[in-house]
């Protein structure tokens, strides 16, 4: 059996569960189980019913849920492997106060065996949700015989002390390591790597990486990205070049995280023709597997680099990858993209293709073709834009209003940024943004003395209940009273 949760005082073991008894309360309220509602047995698995429970369940929901499992007589399929990976999976979705306390209920309700990764599990929850003191309790309270005989343990409070960026108790443990003959390992090294670089140690991180080639650690991607990382924070542009080309004598293969740090390194260096070849290397080993970011990642690093090929080459990727199901957030980003790149025209065949397929309305890639159109000087064409796309049933939004608003003060134009900022205050969202942007607006007719459009902004309904007082006031005096 493991040793009980540590770290906290009575008082503030207190303090947490009253904290968290509303939330578990209104989850328990708000969320019951449909099957058991309709008096039908659940049919769900546990992990998806765990999973379910969301991130506002607070303290006794996670239990709530294994003891209605057991009550449905399914105790005997309860198995301590199952709950483990149970526990990891919530950790993966960083849901680790749930992962901590179904480990809670398997070892003190169920007394379930504890195996070497299990240990080392429940320490890093615990550093998780409880910080580090707490992992160091259990750590000292988990049986010498067994600590002691393996890596996982030791490894799993290494990995928090890296975490909390504590190198003297970092260094310390894998000292102690070396002292009880366990064996150094990968992710081990890495971690501790890691650690050197975020404090700017890097001759340290080249010495562990040394000192893991004497050992015979097998380095892979991650320690490679680390050194490379390492010696250009150095300005060693050739040394970053070596560490890359020397991978294959080091068995390591070159994946797409190789190649994006090395294109990450190059952009940053200036060395913009070898960081576009890097990042379409990084795009060859990307697959549905990698999911999403990683496109997106490449996509954005294109359009810094000023690359319009590898955003388009990035974006015929997505469609033939997610073919099924292309996002409003991929199509945004696409026009983001393009933007910056300075590409109306293309722009507008992406908006096209989108405005035929999306399932739901999004005002933010409007606002994005709205902005193309404004900074192009095309203002009738994105006031037109907007009437086609309020006959389809589309609205704009606090950001469609900020962008005319803006675009016709700078043309001086105030008849027209009135109309704006008064459709501004109509919006139903934002409020506390509305009183700021009013104030800022009245503060413009301030400074260039338009009295009259400031008078007829605060004479508005609408804006006389955004604007502060004390910014009307001052421009609502007689004209020859106002400063010169």
């Amino acid at each position: 059996m493991a040793p009980p949760t540590p770290g906290l005082s009575a008082a503030a073991r207190l303090v947490i569960r009253r904290f968290l008894t509303t939330g578990a309360e209104a989850a328990e309220a708000v969320a019951p189980h449909a099957a058991r509602a309709k008096g039908k047995k659940d049919k769900r698995p546990l992990g998806r019913r765990l999973l379910e429970l969301g991130d506002a369940a607070g303290e006794g929901s996670v239990s709530r849920v294994l003891d209605e499992w057991v009550r449905e007589g399914r105790e005997e399929a309860i198995a301590a492997a199952d709950l483990a990976k149970c526990a990891r999976d919530l950790h993966k979705v960083k849901r680790d106060a749930h992962a901590l306390e179904l480990m809670d209920w398997m070892v003190n309700t169920k007394g379930m065996s504890m195996t070497y990764a299990r240990y080392a599990l429940h320490l890093e929850l615990l550093y998780s949700v409880y910080g580090i003191e707490a992992a160091e309790e259990y750590f000292s309270g988990i049986p010498s015989f067994t600590r002691d005989q393996n890596h996982r343990t030791y490894g799993a409070l290494l990995n928090c002390y890296c975490s909390a960026k504590m190198e003297e108790k970092a260094t310390n443990i894998y000292r102690r390591m070396d002292e009880l003959g366990i064996p150094s390992s990968t992710k081990l090294m890495n971690n501790l790597m890691g650690l050197y670089l975020e404090l700017g140690q890097h001759s340290k991180a080249a010495n562990l990486f040394d000192e893991m080639k004497e050992r015979n650690v097998q380095p892979d991607e991650l320690t490679c990205c680390i050194l490379m990382r390492s010696h250009a924070a150095h300005n060693k542009i050739d040394t970053v070049k070596e560490t890359f080309y020397n991978m294959s004598l080091l068995d390591v293969p070159k994946q797409w995280s190789i190649f994006r740090t090395l294109g990450s390194i190059y952009m940053n260096a200036g060395m913009v023709e070898e960081a576009e070849l890097a990042f379409m290397r990084a795009q060859e080993f990307l697959g549905f597997d990698h999911g999403r970011h990683p496109f997106y990642f490449l996509m954005r690093q294109f359009a810094s680099i000023g690359s319009l090929r590898g955003v388009n080459r990035v974006w015929k990727d997505i469609k033939m990858t997610f073919s099924y199901n292309r996002t409003n957030f991929s199509y945004l980003l696409m026009l983001q993209c393009l933007y910056k790149l300075g590409d109306t025209d293309r722009m507008k065949e992406i908006y096209k293709e989108w405005k035929y397929r999306y399932e739901n309305y999004d005002p933010r890639l409007t606002n994005m073709l709205t902005r193309a159109h404004l900074r192009n000087g095309m203002t009738n064409e994105a006031e037109l834009f907007w009437e086609k796309v309020k006959e389809r049933g589309g609205d704009f939004d606090f950001e469609t209003c900020e962008l005319f608003r803006e675009h016709y003060l700078g043309k001086g134009d105030t008849t027209s940024a009135l109309k704006w900022a008064e459709k501004m205050t109509k919006l139903p969202k934002k409020q506390g943004k509305q009183d700021q942007e009013t104030c800022k607006f009245l503060k413009w007719f301030e400074e260039d003395k338009v009295v009259e459009g400031a008078k007829s902004t605060c004479n508005c309904s609408n804006c006389l209940r955004n604007a502060d007082s004390k910014t009307c006031e001052p421009l609502l005096a007689p004209a020859d009273l106002l400063p010169d």
